[in-house]
């Protein structure tokens, strides 16, 4: 997990039009390979940033929220810039509203949230190779056994579905 003395924090869409600050460390960052991910974002992987929404301040325009598709079938909600229409973070229907799955790569310094675990592993690219050193899992993993106590906690006062 990435310390909290970083935060906070800003990013924005290429343009600048929509621009935003994360006041806090988020919850746990992802760096997820499947094939739903790979093809949203155009890229080997997509790399999230959860954190609480309250957490994130707007400094600009408020991103337009585009329902697309999802794996689970319940989609998710992109927020675009109205402008450049570059994506700056995502609601899954899991969290819902309450959590901001924040593109990594929107933010001024993306190298300050390396990712502390890689998801679904086995349909990443072959030519990505992934740092022993953080975990990785062919699918999902047990949330309790890996997120810090503190993220786990915060989650815990969200009051959200497991």
């Amino acid at each position: 997990m990435n310390s909290s003395a970083l935060f906070p924090v800003e990013g924005g869409c290429d343009c600048k039009a929509v621009r935003y600050r994360m006041t806090s460390a988020p919850l746990f960052v992802h760096c997820c390979h499947c094939r739903w991910c790979q093809r949203e974002s155009g890229s080997a992987f997509a790399l999230n940033a959860m954190i609480e929404a309250d957490r994130v301040v707007s400094l600009g325009m408020d991103p337009d929220l585009v329902h697309t598709p999802s794996n689970s079938g319940l989609g998710q909600k992109i927020a675009r810039c109205p402008v450049c229409k570059v994506a700056v973070w995502s609601h899954y229907a899991g969290a819902g509203p309450v959590v901001k799955f924040v593109r990594v790569g929107s933010l001024d310094q993306p190298d300050l949230l390396p990712p502390d675990v890689h998801i679904f592993t086995a349909s990443k690219q072959p030519w990505v190779l992934l740092d022993p050193d953080v975990p990785a899992f062919e699918e999902y993993y047990d949330r309790d056994a890996i997120w810090p106590e503190e993220s786990l906690a915060r989650r815990a006062a969200l009051r959200l579905q497991p």
